[in-house]
């Protein structure tokens, strides 16, 4: 595909015509770079900062942003990249509750791999299926920065590929994240993402929790972390890495209460649970 053709968004692409990697990665730091401008939304988990960019003529959903800034005694910026830059799809299951399974449909180059995400709600809710590309780019220049680009994708061109995927309502979203390893030793994490539950979830419920949502990611990921490190610090090996359920462990934030969130208490409850760089579906 060319890059004239193609305008990072959740308009899924075909599996046969992706576009460039350098067409997603300069397309996915544009976006990321000017996030920061975008409309000031609330801050969550004390940490977190989110951002709106109101859906233009031809998008079918605004975008939202989420910041936030850690220091080495959370996750140093390589146990960040290991985890978000490396088999993300994979990971994900360990620390986002609803993802149950992830499955990869194809390891297109040592940067970029097709993935297709299984969420799991409660009753009535169907399951919803996300399959997107996955591009990522790793720079060791200072600041150092790892930047991972997700786009829906549209296996049914190829049925092989299409066999793998999961059953469910297909969902879909796309979402751009940038990790920086700041002069202070911190690491500011960014994600933008924009999305559709599709079925019967009505897209303003939809946006109305995706600030919420998209924040919980940050201790969800953070406290996953946490029970991968050796008491006197570090990581233990790939071999022992076991994620332990959150309850199980003592979180590193606090849940926020029901006045931290931008829809009231009754839709809260039929998006309850977080998922990551997607929306709440009911």
């Amino acid at each position: 595909m060319a890059a004239a053709e193609y305008q990072l968004g959740i308009t899924p692409v075909k599996v046969d015509a992706l576009p460039a990697e350098g067409v997603l990665i300069n397309q996915g730091r544009a976006l990321i770079d000017v996030s920061s401008n975008w409309q000031k939304n609330k801050t969550f988990h004390k940490v977190v900062q989110t951002y709106l960019r109101p859906k233009i003529k031809g998008e079918p959903a605004n975008w939202w942003c989420r910041v936030s800034e850690h220091g080495q005694d959370e996750a140093t910026f390589d146990e960040f990249w290991d985890k978000l830059g490396k088999n993300k799809g994979e990971n994900e299951v360990n620390y986002v509750k609803v993802v149950k399974k992830a499955t990869l449909i194809k390891q297109i180059s040592p940067t970029q791999a097709i993935w297709s995400m299984y969420y799991k709600f409660p009753p009535p809710v169907s399951p919803r299926v996300f399959t997107v590309l996955q591009t990522i780019q790793y720079k060791e220049t200072s600041p150092r920065t790892g930047l991972i680009v997700s786009i829906p994708v549209d296996l049914s061109p190829d049925p092989e590929l299409a066999k793998k995927e999961e059953k469910g309502v297909k969902a879909r979203y796309a979402s751009v994240e940038l990790l920086t390893e700041l002069e202070n030793a911190k690491i500011e994490w960014k994600m933008a993402t924009t999305s559709r539950a599709e079925g019967l979830i009505p897209q303003f419920l939809t946006e109305a929790s995706m600030p919420s949502n998209i924040s919980h990611d940050v201790p969800g990921f953070l406290n996953w972390i946490k029970t991968l490190r050796k008491p006197e610090g570090g990581s233990v090996p790939v071999k022992d890495q076991t994620a332990v359920p959150p309850s199980e462990t003592a979180p590193l934030f606090e849940e926020p209460s029901d006045t931290d969130t931008n829809v009231p208490l009754d839709a809260n409850a039929v998006a309850a649970a977080p998922i990551t760089n997607a929306p709440p579906v009911a």
